[in-house]
Protein backbone atom coordinates (compact mmCIF):
# COMPACT_ATOMS: atom_id res chain seq x y z
CA UNK A 1 0.00 0.00 0.00
CA UNK A 2 1.14 3.75 -0.44
CA UNK A 3 0.28 6.36 2.16
CA UNK A 4 0.73 10.12 2.12
CA UNK A 5 2.18 11.35 5.50
CA UNK A 6 1.13 15.05 6.14
CA UNK A 7 2.82 15.77 9.34
CA UNK A 8 5.25 19.40 9.53
CA UNK A 9 6.59 18.01 12.85
CA UNK A 10 9.74 15.99 11.22
CA UNK A 11 10.93 13.62 13.59
CA UNK A 12 7.30 12.24 14.28
CA UNK A 13 7.15 11.54 10.57
CA UNK A 14 10.06 9.96 10.27
CA UNK A 15 9.65 7.98 13.01
CA UNK A 16 6.03 7.33 11.85
CA UNK A 17 7.79 6.83 8.36
CA UNK A 18 10.06 4.23 9.18
CA UNK A 19 7.32 2.02 11.59
CA UNK A 20 5.08 1.83 8.58
CA UNK A 21 8.00 1.21 5.91
CA UNK A 22 9.07 -2.13 8.29
CA UNK A 23 5.19 -3.19 7.59
CA UNK A 24 6.25 -2.54 3.97
CA UNK A 25 3.62 0.37 3.16
CA UNK A 26 5.37 2.84 0.50
CA UNK A 27 5.03 6.42 2.71
CA UNK A 28 5.69 9.45 0.99
CA UNK A 29 6.10 12.65 3.11
CA UNK A 30 4.80 16.07 2.95
CA UNK A 31 5.28 18.82 5.71
CA UNK A 32 2.77 21.54 4.10
CA UNK A 33 -0.44 21.50 2.46
CA UNK A 34 1.18 22.90 -0.45
CA UNK A 35 3.60 19.95 -0.97
CA UNK A 36 1.00 17.46 -0.25
CA UNK A 37 -1.05 18.52 -3.14
CA UNK A 38 1.67 18.27 -5.12
CA UNK A 39 2.14 14.47 -4.23
CA UNK A 40 -1.37 13.85 -4.98
CA UNK A 41 -1.49 15.28 -8.03
CA UNK A 42 1.55 12.87 -8.97
CA UNK A 43 0.38 9.55 -7.61
CA UNK A 44 -2.19 7.93 -6.23
CA UNK A 45 -2.79 6.92 -2.42
CA UNK A 46 -4.19 3.68 -0.64
CA UNK A 47 -4.44 5.89 2.56
CA UNK A 48 -4.33 10.03 3.84
CA UNK A 49 -2.49 10.65 7.19
CA UNK A 50 -3.90 14.07 8.06
CA UNK A 51 -1.87 16.21 10.61
CA UNK A 52 -4.33 19.42 11.61
CA UNK A 53 -1.83 22.76 12.17
CA UNK A 54 0.05 22.71 9.83
CA UNK A 55 2.88 26.09 8.31
CA UNK A 56 0.43 27.20 5.37
CA UNK A 57 -2.86 25.94 7.29
CA UNK A 58 -5.36 24.43 8.80
CA UNK A 59 -5.43 20.23 7.62
CA UNK A 60 -9.35 20.39 8.28
CA UNK A 61 -9.53 22.83 5.44
CA UNK A 62 -7.88 20.51 3.04
CA UNK A 63 -10.04 17.42 4.34
CA UNK A 64 -12.97 19.48 3.32
CA UNK A 65 -11.85 20.48 -0.09
CA UNK A 66 -10.70 16.38 -0.75
CA UNK A 67 -14.23 15.09 -0.15
CA UNK A 68 -16.02 18.08 -1.92
CA UNK A 69 -13.72 17.18 -5.12
CA UNK A 70 -15.42 13.75 -4.18
CA UNK A 71 -12.20 11.80 -3.57
CA UNK A 72 -12.97 8.92 -2.02
CA UNK A 73 -9.07 7.83 -0.57
CA UNK A 74 -9.07 7.33 2.88
CA UNK A 75 -8.29 9.68 5.72
CA UNK A 76 -6.58 9.43 8.98
CA UNK A 77 -6.59 12.80 11.09
CA UNK A 78 -4.02 12.76 13.54
CA UNK A 79 -4.84 15.57 16.27
CA UNK A 80 -3.68 16.68 19.37
CA UNK A 81 -7.52 17.91 20.64
CA UNK A 82 -9.52 15.03 22.43
CA UNK A 83 -12.85 17.11 23.05
CA UNK A 84 -15.42 14.90 21.79
CA UNK A 85 -16.94 18.05 19.68
CA UNK A 86 -13.55 18.71 17.75
CA UNK A 87 -13.33 14.52 17.19
CA UNK A 88 -17.19 15.05 15.47
CA UNK A 89 -16.53 17.77 13.53
CA UNK A 90 -13.60 16.10 11.82
CA UNK A 91 -15.86 12.91 11.20
CA UNK A 92 -18.60 15.30 9.63
CA UNK A 93 -15.84 16.75 7.46
CA UNK A 94 -15.18 13.22 6.06
CA UNK A 95 -12.42 11.79 7.86
CA UNK A 96 -12.46 7.85 8.03
CA UNK A 97 -11.14 7.79 11.77
CA UNK A 98 -8.77 10.32 14.06
CA UNK A 99 -5.90 9.16 16.52
CA UNK A 100 -5.30 11.71 18.78
CA UNK A 101 -1.25 12.48 20.01
CA UNK A 102 0.43 11.36 21.01
CA UNK A 103 -0.41 7.92 19.90
CA UNK A 104 1.49 4.41 20.21
CA UNK A 105 2.45 3.40 16.56
CA UNK A 106 0.74 -0.46 17.31
CA UNK A 107 -2.51 1.63 17.63
CA UNK A 108 -2.05 3.60 14.35
CA UNK A 109 -0.99 0.42 12.58
CA UNK A 110 -4.24 -0.79 13.49
CA UNK A 111 -6.28 2.00 12.47
CA UNK A 112 -4.77 1.65 9.22
CA UNK A 113 -5.53 -1.74 8.78
CA UNK A 114 -9.44 -1.18 9.64
CA UNK A 115 -9.84 1.73 7.72
CA UNK A 116 -8.36 0.11 4.54
CA UNK A 117 -10.60 -3.26 5.39
CA UNK A 118 -13.96 -1.02 5.76
CA UNK A 119 -12.67 1.05 2.17
CA UNK A 120 -12.20 -2.23 0.23
CA UNK A 121 -15.15 -3.85 1.73
CA UNK A 122 -13.14 -6.60 3.35
CA UNK A 123 -14.28 -7.31 6.61
CA UNK A 124 -11.77 -9.78 7.57
CA UNK A 125 -8.08 -10.18 8.06
CA UNK A 126 -8.06 -13.35 5.71
CA UNK A 127 -8.54 -13.32 2.11
CA UNK A 128 -8.35 -16.90 -0.03
CA UNK A 129 -7.89 -17.69 -3.47
CA UNK A 130 -8.27 -21.48 -4.51
CA UNK A 131 -6.58 -23.10 -1.49
CA UNK A 132 -4.46 -20.21 -0.53
CA UNK A 133 -5.59 -17.99 2.73
CA UNK A 134 -3.66 -14.78 2.54
CA UNK A 135 -3.23 -13.78 6.67
CA UNK A 136 -2.81 -9.99 6.70
CA UNK A 137 -2.10 -9.52 10.45
CA UNK A 138 -0.45 -12.60 11.03
CA UNK A 139 1.58 -11.59 7.69
CA UNK A 140 1.26 -15.46 7.04
CA UNK A 141 0.48 -17.26 3.66
CA UNK A 142 -1.21 -20.35 4.18
CA UNK A 143 -1.79 -23.58 1.68
CA UNK A 144 -3.70 -26.45 2.99
CA UNK A 145 -3.42 -25.18 6.41
CA UNK A 146 0.41 -24.69 6.48
CA UNK A 147 1.63 -21.10 7.06
CA UNK A 148 4.63 -19.43 5.33
CA UNK A 149 5.93 -16.03 6.74
CA UNK A 150 6.14 -13.62 4.40
CA UNK A 151 8.58 -10.54 3.81
CA UNK A 152 6.58 -7.19 4.71
CA UNK A 153 6.89 -6.58 0.53
CA UNK A 154 5.40 -9.73 -0.26
CA UNK A 155 2.79 -9.09 2.09
CA UNK A 156 1.74 -6.16 0.50
CA UNK A 157 2.13 -6.94 -3.14
CA UNK A 158 -0.39 -10.76 -2.16
CA UNK A 159 -2.91 -8.34 -0.72
CA UNK A 160 -3.11 -6.24 -4.21
CA UNK A 161 -3.74 -9.85 -5.89
CA UNK A 162 -6.06 -11.25 -3.69
CA UNK A 163 -8.13 -8.27 -3.16
CA UNK A 164 -9.29 -8.15 -6.44
CA UNK A 165 -8.67 -11.90 -7.81
CA UNK A 166 -8.85 -11.91 -11.54
CA UNK A 167 -8.15 -8.34 -12.28
CA UNK A 168 -5.12 -7.10 -14.40
CA UNK A 169 -2.53 -5.18 -12.88
CA UNK A 170 0.40 -3.59 -14.44
CA UNK A 171 4.21 -3.05 -13.35
CA UNK A 172 3.83 0.68 -12.96
CA UNK A 173 0.81 0.41 -10.84
CA UNK A 174 2.16 -2.48 -8.52
CA UNK A 175 5.83 -0.31 -8.38
CA UNK A 176 3.04 2.72 -7.55
CA UNK A 177 1.92 0.44 -4.56
CA UNK A 178 4.83 -0.62 -3.04
CA UNK A 179 7.27 2.17 -3.54
CA UNK A 180 7.66 5.51 -2.70
CA UNK A 181 9.15 8.31 -4.65
CA UNK A 182 12.13 8.52 -2.26
CA UNK A 183 13.00 4.36 -3.53
CA UNK A 184 15.12 4.82 -6.43
CA UNK A 185 13.69 1.33 -8.36
CA UNK A 186 12.43 0.69 -11.57
CA UNK A 187 9.49 -2.21 -12.81
CA UNK A 188 12.27 -4.83 -12.81
CA UNK A 189 11.81 -4.84 -8.83
CA UNK A 190 8.63 -5.73 -9.88
CA UNK A 191 9.34 -8.66 -11.89
CA UNK A 192 11.76 -9.79 -9.18
CA UNK A 193 8.73 -9.96 -6.60
CA UNK A 194 6.44 -11.34 -8.49
CA UNK A 195 8.79 -13.90 -9.02
CA UNK A 196 9.34 -14.26 -5.30
CA UNK A 197 5.31 -14.81 -4.49
CA UNK A 198 5.12 -17.22 -7.35
CA UNK A 199 7.52 -19.40 -5.32
CA UNK A 200 5.18 -19.15 -2.68
CA UNK A 201 2.13 -19.85 -4.43
CA UNK A 202 3.66 -22.97 -6.30
CA UNK A 203 2.20 -25.37 -3.86
CA UNK A 204 -1.29 -23.58 -4.12
CA UNK A 205 -3.94 -23.77 -6.48
CA UNK A 206 -3.45 -20.22 -6.97
CA UNK A 207 -1.26 -18.96 -9.75
CA UNK A 208 -0.02 -15.63 -11.21
CA UNK A 209 -0.56 -14.96 -14.82
CA UNK A 210 1.62 -12.93 -16.90
CA UNK A 211 -1.03 -11.06 -19.60
CA UNK A 212 1.17 -10.29 -22.21
CA UNK A 213 1.47 -6.33 -22.35
CA UNK A 214 -0.95 -5.91 -19.91
CA UNK A 215 0.70 -6.94 -16.29
CA UNK A 216 -0.52 -9.92 -14.02
CA UNK A 217 -3.58 -11.61 -12.25
CA UNK A 218 -3.96 -13.61 -10.04
CA UNK A 219 -6.07 -16.57 -11.04
CA UNK A 220 -7.34 -20.19 -10.08
CA UNK A 221 -5.79 -22.91 -11.43
CA UNK A 222 -8.83 -24.60 -13.49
Amino acid sequence: MRFLLIEDNANLASAVAERLQLDGHAVDHAGTLESAEACIAAADYDLILLDIMLPDGDGRTFLQSHRRAAKATPIIVTTARSEVSDRVSLLDLGADDYITKPFDFSELEARCRAVLRRRGGVAANRLTVANAVLCSTAGELEIDGVGQTLRNRELRLLEVFFTSPGQVFSKSYLLDRLFSFSDNVGENAIEVYVGRIRKRLEPSDAVIETVRGLGYRLVARS
